[in-house]
């Protein structure tokens, strides 16, 4: 049975690579066009690597990878969760910029979720949101253990957001006083964005491998890769945007693993994070998608808008759904507003300078 199913996977390696043709890599030329001087190419996207460094180890064992900057004794701690097939670095100018503009008096924390860049490998029970939100609740507890919090996700890291504030609404979402919600939706992700446009049997049938016979799974890797990664690379930018970046984003992709990206999906689209909304309604919040955003679109972020009193609705034009590496300046500008709102203003940010690029 399991090997009729490679066989089947492998066999349909050129529909699946027409599949990717015309969903990725036809997009990919239209809307990720290198720029003629690269002002990216100078960007050290690894620098966050020279930040305070930590492991906390999950309550199920899986280490993950934190770093931090920003002294411990801040009055606010802002955690940034990233998203799918991403790594904590794509957090990069957000990080070298609000940190320039809040100095002391912020502290921030970033970390990779299970099964991505330097954290642990995870199996493919493992690969649920609601398992995320448990694992950003350990990591606020192991570094984070005092004090008001912003948390700010993208993607899959709103959704983790939610998740952690819906299970822990006494430890957690009682410590929350503002939350950044970007390119994410808190359900439905099944009948449109990413899930429509992967809705493939080459990745259903990767996935059951995964699961009954993992010693198989090298066999059909490279065809499920090939369906997945086009579509997240033409999803990511909206505009012409500098080569470097988008060699960037592709790695963070590539590194990815395999097993991660297809069931980590299946969760996307499961994932239904409503119930969450009730533990967040009172506290200031932030909801910012690209209207060129097809991994979830813009409509998902409106409909969350509207479900939150206290949401601000930004809008970036033209934005894919990395919008806050396509767009840094518009998105550092929104985080700024969310803390200082959530801080009653007490946070002033320093004069601001611009991203090139």
């Amino acid at each position: 049975m399991i090997t009729a199913k490679i066989a089947g996977i492998a066999g349909g390696a050129a529909s699946i690579a027409a599949v990717a043709a015309v969903a990725g890599i036809a997009a990919v030329r239209r809307r990720v066009v290198p720029v003629a001087a690269d002002s990216g190419r100078r960007e050290d996207f690894e620098a966050m690597d020279a930040d305070r460094g930590c492991v906390v180890a999950t309550g199920d064992g899986v280490p993950l990878a934190v770093r931090e900057v920003g002294p411990v004794t801040a009055p606010v701690t802002v955690v940034f969760v990233h998203g799918y097939c991403l790594r904590m670095q794509c957090w990069h100018y957000q990080r070298r910029e609000l940190a320039r503009r809040w100095g002391d008096d912020v502290r921030m924390v970033f970390y990779d979720q299970r099964g991505h860049g330097r954290s642990g490998d995870v199996s493919p029970d493992e690969c649920d949101i609601g398992r995320l939100g448990v694992d950003l609740a350990d990591v606020i507890r192991s570094v984070v253990p005092n004090g008001p919090l912003v948390l700010v996700g993208h993607s899959m890291g709103g959704m983790a957001v939610l998740a952690a504030c819906r299970q822990f609404p006494e430890s957690i979402a009682e410590r929350v006083v503002g939350v950044g919600l970007m390119s994410t939706t808190a359900a439905g992700l099944a009948h449109s964005g990413l899930g429509r446009n992967l809705q493939n049997p080459a990745v259903d049938a990767f996935r059951t491998i995964v699961r009954t016979a993992p010693g198989a799974v090298q066999v059909g890797r490279g065809v499920v890769r090939s369906i997945i990664a086009p579509v997240l690379r033409a999803a990511s930018f909206g505009t012409e945007v500098s080569p470097a970046l988008v060699a960037f984003a592709e790695q963070m992709t590539h590194d990815t693993s395999v097993v991660t990206m297809v069931n980590f999906l299946k969760a996307l689209e499961l994932h239904d994070e409503l119930d969450a909304l009730p533990a967040i309604a009172d506290v200031a919040a932030l909801v910012l998608c690209g209207d060129d955003d097809w991994v979830i679109p813009y409509d998902k972020s409106l409909e969350l808008a509207d479900l939150l009193p206290h949401a601000e609705m930004v809008r970036v034009r033209r934005a894919g759904h990395l919008v806050q590496l396509e767009f840094p300046d518009e998105v550092n500008d929104a985080v700024d507003r969310l803390v200082q709102r959530a801080t009653d203003g007490q946070i002033q940010a320093r004069p601001t300078r611009r991203t090139v690029g």
